[in-house]
């Protein structure tokens, strides 16, 4: 009879282990005996091992729980701001003063370098202001808002350049980025940051929207 020897290697070994985790409190002795290579410094038990193991854990967790309560305060600043942007808007007596308002918070509330509206039909009682533009929506100027202006979606990002001479003109150069809102039937609104970063693709948009919806409805009050 011919005596078969199994031979294991490490990956086998491994695999066995992961599918029995309670192997090694059979053999306690085992456990503390084996020892684990550091990428710096001597050998560790596989306790200590353990253990260095967990604290990295722990201070993952402790990192990705700071991170979400600065979201979360962060969106109960914006959460305030939107609730106190809305309470102005509809504060207001006339359709210029509204407009007036949203810009001035969007300024001074939203830290926006340089705050744009175009509208597409003009507002009485609005005097020239270098923030507003009154551009018919059939426009050729804005045939590069087509998209956005169909899909009523915000944009954030950096812009292309066509689409910021329209809105910055000459200053058009001084905007690294920007959130674009539209706002159907009423026009657009932009806010642009001097930061390349301020604004970029896939950041949430749901306070823009609560915005342009907020100013939107604030207007129809004087659409005849």
């Amino acid at each position: 009879m011919t005596d078969v020897t199994e031979k294991l290697g490490a990956h086998e070994i491994a695999a066995w282990l992961r599918r029995h985790p309670g192997f090694l409190k059979q053999f306690p002795d085992l456990a503390l005996s084996l020892v684990v290579p550091r990428d710096e410094g001597p050998a560790a038990s596989l306790a200590s091992y353990q253990l260095d193991v967990l604290r990295d854990k722990n201070r993952e967790l402790a990192r990705r729980l700071q991170e979400l309560f600065g979201n979360a305060q962060e969106n109960e600043r914006l959460a305030v701001r939107t609730h106190q942007l809305t309470l102005a808007l509809l504060k207001q007596d006339n359709a210029a003063d509204t407009l007036r308002a949203m810009a001035a918070t969007l300024s001074e509330d939203f830290n926006g370098d340089l705050v744009r509206i175009v509208t597409f039909a003009s507002v009485p009682g609005m005097e020239e202001a270098d923030w507003l533009q009154h551009i018919p929506a059939d426009d050729a100027r804005l045939h590069a808002f087509r998209d956005c202006i169909a899909d009523s979606e915000p944009l954030c990002g950096r812009l292309q350049p066509e689409k910021n001479a329209v809105l910055y003109g000459i200053r058009a150069e001084e905007v690294q980025s920007s959130a674009l809102l539209p706002v159907p039937g009423v026009g657009l609104v932009a806010v642009g940051s001097h930061d390349a970063n301020r604004f970029f693709p896939g950041m949430g948009t749901l306070f823009l929207r609560m915005m342009g919806e907020a100013l939107g409805v604030a207007l129809q009050r004087y659409v005849r």
